[in-house]
């Protein structure tokens, strides 16, 4: 069946420690670019996906024969005033309505698994089984968007206790060999169906053996243990890292840029001391220091600002040492993934995952990783140096090698004196409302529609800071819904993501179930000033993840099985990294970035020098993100005999595909998120750059804001979600030289990538 999922963005981190990708996020029955997989994985697929940053997450259709009132487009959908539930969902208008959510989910599941088991049509079944998925699917989201932004609670609490109900639901309908039964009928019907019924059932055979439902008992019974470890072990991966994020004490405080004062924690010591007037005598004298927790954001900003080496050494180490707990749970990880693997029929987890995806292989995989990794070590090597002697330069006799906590500190020196950037000028051409103004001239540009805020009914949103929008087209009417939670706040998810609400699907010929998506980002205002100011990596990052989102809201997929985001692994990524480039263009930025105070449009020469500040070290970039797929596919690849220790073999693979060095004793893996939520698929950020590099060369570059380009994109890829085979969709919409075959794979062409990257000259 079709787990439901969530996107979230890799995000760009340097190297000194990693988090999204995104991304991001995961997939739970069936949609997100990490996935699991399937159905009969769907107990697997929602833990792992779930501990994902940067999510989209979607529903499902109703019967055409017997719908259910809450798998329509749910009733305050539409902005009436009469008063109604979280996201329109009538359960939900008190935390003790999820309890009644999920009973009144299993209690239709249920009617729906005897109607199936009567064996009607092969089209009823794939039907009756989309359903299913849709109408846990919106128990699952609702419960995930909830436990991941409520301000209350017992709102909190509830979702949380759904979503283990749903759960452990979704554990039974795994494993129902009466369901299986019924798809490998209807599969076997294909003549019978029309071309995406036959795709879906397709889809839930193979979810369903992703499950072992196929598999002896006691097979099978091993299969759900694993399932059951792994799920723990990933929510213990991430809570290890929430608790522990690691701290280091600096004194004095002067050592720290008062700028940055603010994120850390103000402490004091007593020291021994001569007192004056007293000579001789000695008084404890309060020393003023800082407090440095090295969770990421805190560690970015020490890495781009303190210019203290030393500080930034015993941060670096620190931030990549902690949690020590998760060396254990990582090893126990890995060892649980190979083991289902291999009761699976495979060789290896990379192979599990990668095996139904555009890769297919992980030689495919490691085969492309190394061709990257070849073509950029060159210019990485050249960067390297560039970045060594100005240390050199500004460090004279006392610089003795350039070292991993310098690279953030330098580069950013580097850029801002090449190009005269100052990144609070840069952040006063895009207050948050304008950026905002910026997605609509996007979406009126390019598919001549609209986005309108529109009122929401009493008890639909959770926040008062949530806005909600249509996606509305003149002549087809409302397309979606868009639900905007951009503020940062105590005890909201702290990255930024995509929630799908529902899955868009046809639930009759006249009447279709409308996608509705929950964007998530967490800006904040900064110190003394009113206006939330977004830095352009933000701008970046919102623009992404509105791809996401117009991925889900263009969809117009019979089943919600193949809605928006449920696609392949490794093409899940494509279209918000497609939409990262409108934030570059400086004829998209002058539709819309205009200075918070006087109004006045971004000069072209700053974003000219933005660009060039952004090309600088493009090819070092590149190649931390081609290590961090290799160390992915290497710690999920196939195992030795003898046991060897991963960091060991995490430091080797840093030295030989890497221009820096590894620091004895740091583990940068036990706290990258990715290894557990796109477990042995972080590839697939490398396939859809790719991707994105061609198509906007090919079809968006000449004209950005074109709607013959937009037009393109939404009735040749973006409406079709996971219908098609991602292969056939790309080739439809630029033509050749998108993609290549490769030892019974697919690899993206890289050509357009390496030229934009300037890792080779125009042709």
């Amino acid at each position: 069946m079709n787990p439901c999922t969530f996107l979230t963005r890799r995000r760009k981190v340097p190297n000194f420690t990693l988090q999204k990708p995104k991304t991001s996020a995961i997939t739970l029955l069936k949609a997100s670019p990490h996935h699991d997989q399937a159905m009969s994985a769907l107990i697997r697929r929602y833990a792992a996906e779930n501990c994902h940053k940067r999510m989209l997450k979607s529903n499902y259709p109703t019967l055409i024969f017997s719908c259910h009132a809450s798998t329509r487009a749910a009733p305050q959908l539409n902005g009436d005033a009469a008063t109604t539930g979280l996201y329109g969902f009538n359960h939900l208008k008190n935390p003790k309505g999820f309890q009644r959510f999920v009973d009144d989910a299993i209690e239709r599941s249920g009617e729906l698994v005897n109607y199936i088991s009567s064996m009607p049509s092969s089209a009823e079944i794939v039907r009756a089984m989309d359903e299913i998925s849709n109408t846990v699917c919106c128990v699952v989201d609702s419960a995930e968007l909830c436990r991941n932004t409520h301000p209350d609670r017992e709102f909190v609490e509830a979702a949380g206790k759904a979503s283990m109900r749903i759960n452990e639901y979704l554990h039974y309908l795994n494993t129902n060999h009466t369901l299986y039964a019924a798809v490998k009928r209807a599969e076997k019907d294909g003549n019978l169906l029309a071309k995406e019924a036959h795709r879906a059932a397709n889809q839930l055979r193979i979810d369903f053996e992703k499950g072992g439902i196929h598999l002896p008992p006691e097979k099978l019974a091993r299969v759900n243990q694993l399932n059951l470890s792994t799920i723990q072990l990933s929510r213990e991966f991430g809570e290890n890292i929430t608790i522990d994020p690691g701290s280091l004490d600096i004194f004095p405080a002067s050592r720290i840029p008062r700028h940055i004062h603010h994120l850390l924690k103000p402490i004091h010591r007593f020291t021994a001391g001569t007192s004056p007037g007293s000579l001789g005598s000695w008084n404890n004298m309060k020393e003023k220091g800082l407090r440095i927790t090295t969770d990421h954001h805190t560690l970015v900003s020490v890495m781009h600002w303190v210019l203290d080496e030393e500080v930034r050494k015993m941060a670096y180490i620190q931030g990549n040492s902690v949690p020590h707990a998760n060396l254990e749970v990582l090893d126990k990880l890995a060892a649980a993934r190979h083991e289902l693997a291999q009761m699976m029929g495979y060789r290896s987890y990379a192979e599990f995952v990668v095996k139904p995806n555009l890769a297919s292989s992980p030689e495919v995989v490691m085969s492309f990783l190394h061709e990257m990794s070849k073509i950029v070590r060159p210019k990485a090597d050249e960067e390297f140096e560039a970045i060594r002697n100005f240390k050199r330069e500004k460090c004279g006799q006392r610089c003795i090698d350039l070292e991993p906590w310098d690279e953030t500190y330098y580069t950013a020196m580097m850029k801002s004196s090449a190009h005269n950037l100052d990144s609070s000028i840069v952040a006063s051409y895009f207050p948050l409302s304008q950026c905002i103004e910026g997605l609509k001239v996007l979406v009126n540009s390019l598919f001549g529609a609209m986005l309108h805020n529109v009122p929401m009914a009493p008890g639909e949103s959770w926040h008062p800071d949530v806005l909600k929008m249509t996606l509305h087209h003149p002549d087809e009417g409302d397309l979606g819904y868009l639900y905007l939670d951009l503020y940062s706040r105590k005890g909201k998810y702290p990255g930024c993501a995509n929630f799908a609400v529902k899955g868009g699907c046809r639930i009759s010929e006249t009447e279709y179930q409308l996608p509705v998506v929950a964007l998530l980002c967490n800006f904040s205002v900064s110190p003394g000033s009113s206006t939330v100011k977004l830095n352009h990596g933000d701008v970046e990052t919102l623009f992404h993840e509105f791809g996401h989102a117009l991925h889900s809201l263009f969809s117009r997929t019979d089943y919600q099985h193949f809605s928006g985001t449920r696609v392949a692994l490794d093409f899940a990524e494509m279209p918000s990294n497609l939409f990262e480039y409108y934030a570059w263009d400086y004829r998209v930025l002058r539709t819309f970035a205009k200075h918070y105070s006087t109004g006045e449009i971004i000069p072209e020469k700053l974003v000219k020098s933005m660009q060039g500040a952004r090309d600088m070290f493009a090819a070092t970039e590149l190649q931390r993100q081609v290590f961090y797929a290799l160390a992915d596919q290497t710690l999920f690849g196939e195992q030795p005999a003898s046991p060897n220790d991963m960091s060991s073999i995490l430091a080797e693979l840093k030295m030989q595909h890497t221009s820096w060095k590894h620091v004895e004793g740091t583990n940068w893996q036990i706290r990258f998120s990715h290894l557990v939520n796109y477990g042995a698929g972080y590839y697939s950020y490398l396939y859809a750059k790719c991707f994105a590099a061609t198509i906007w060369k090919k079809l968006c570059q000449e004209d950005p804001l074109s709607l013959t380009a937009g037009t393109a994109l939404r009735t040749k890829l973006l409406q079709h979600g996971g219908s098609k085979e991602p292969a056939e969709l790309l080739n439809d919409l630029v033509g050749e030289g998108i993609l290549k075959h490769c030892d019974g794979g697919i690899i993206p062409d890289i050509t357009c990538f390496l030229e934009e990257s300037r890792l080779v000259g125009d042709e």
